[in-house]
């Protein structure tokens, strides 16, 4: 969660550094491929980073800043202190989604803190970043699998080994 006492230009500057920092990372991209990705001007990406400004940022060109990026809108709007800045009768469920993006919000900031982090031992960061591939390449687990007991079973002839795949199974000797 943010601290009490940061202020939420520097909250909404390290959310931006971050989705910066990510998106020349995985992207390749410079600050000018992002601004034209995102229509948001460089300058002012530029101030969103230095966290030079008085008046809350346009959040129309928060929310496309985001939506260009992939990135859940709750939480920009969770680094700039407006946890509420969701529409107006949303549903029970979007509230706690957006609960929960903050709570993802301060993980993920503890996380790079760690990385960041020149105390830390290589090899623990070498650890860290392994799991988060690991965690990343993770089948989407918001899908359901059929349990074992409604699936039909075919003849072992006409089984695959997978989907797409020409190989058959055979079944085991008993």
């Amino acid at each position: 969660m943010k601290a009490a006492d940061e202020s939420p230009q520097a909250a909404f500057s390290q959310f931006v550094r971050q989705v910066v920092d990510h998106a020349r990372d995985e992207r390749g991209w410079t600050v000018t491929d992002l601004a034209a990705h995102t229509r948001v001007g460089r300058s002012t990406v530029f101030r969103w980073l230095a966290g030079d400004w008085h008046d809350y940022p346009e959040l129309a060109k928060v929310r496309g800043f985001c939506e260009a990026l992939d990135v859940p809108v709750v939480a920009a709007f969770w680094a700039l202190g407006l946890p509420d800045a969701l529409p107006v009768g949303q549903s029970d469920r979007r509230r706690a989604a957006a609960e929960d993006a903050s709570s993802v919000a301060a993980d993920v900031r503890t996380i790079m803190a760690r990385l960041a982090d020149p105390a830390v031992p290589v090899a623990e960061k070498q650890l860290i970043r392994d799991m988060l591939r690991h965690l990343a390449r993770r089948p989407d687990s918001t899908r359901t699998t059929q349990p074992a007991s409604t699936r039909t079973t075919q003849p072992a002839s006409t089984r695959t080994a997978r989907p797409g795949s020409t190989r058959t199974v055979r079944a085991p000797s008993v």
